[in-house]
């Protein structure tokens, strides 16, 4: 076969195929974003612009949504009013997790909401976090939270491994 007819070929086959997955995933709502927040130091890396989250959460009383280090999150948690919750699976929360914090994974949300609603009132004082900067489940739980009514909602970006990590209390199980 002639090289030329080859590429020709592949041209009109790759070009098409570009202009639908493109079509797609613009169109698609959990379509990949074609330019995103990738630098640890801002926080969650992500291809989706944490944009609405952020203006979210700031449209509460926060003066600052996210907690940048684990130094900040434990003067929160010392001052006993603050409930943490843990946006990781079950698993991962029994495995440890911050000591009296609340599992309330991402992915069960809509499922777990009225329990969780029922025992923390709307104005509680709430810390979402995750695995770390590269988790984008804690910002889903506080977007989720503040659509919900939920008015001081903030994001410890850097999670339960940095937490661990400075020895501040975990514990292992489930809560009571």
């Amino acid at each position: 076969m002639n090289i030329k007819k080859i590429v020709k070929e592949l041209f009109y086959i790759t070009l098409p195929a570009l202009a639908v997955a493109f079509t797609v995933n613009y169109l698609h709502p959990d379509g990949i974003a074609l330019f995103g927040q990738w630098d640890v130091s801002k926080g969650v890396i992500t291809a989706k612009s944490k944009k609405g989250v952020v203006e979210s959460l700031n449209s509460s009383e926060n003066s600052k949504p996210e907690i940048t280090s684990p130094e900040e999150a434990k003067i929160l948690f010392n001052g006993n009013n603050i409930v943490f919750v843990d946006a990781r699976s079950f698993e991962m929360y029994e495995e440890g997790h911050i000591k009296g914090a609340v599992n309330l994974p991402a992915f069960r949300f809509d499922e777990l909401f009225f329990d969780f609603s029922e025992k923390y009132p709307i104005d509680t004082e709430i810390v979402t976090y995750c695995t770390g900067r590269e988790c984008e489940d804690s910002h889903r739980i506080a977007k989720n939270l503040k659509e919900l009514g939920y008015k001081n909602v903030r994001v410890f970006i850097d999670g339960y491994p940095s937490w661990q990590k400075k020895g501040f209390p975990i514990e292992t199980g489930v809560e009571q």
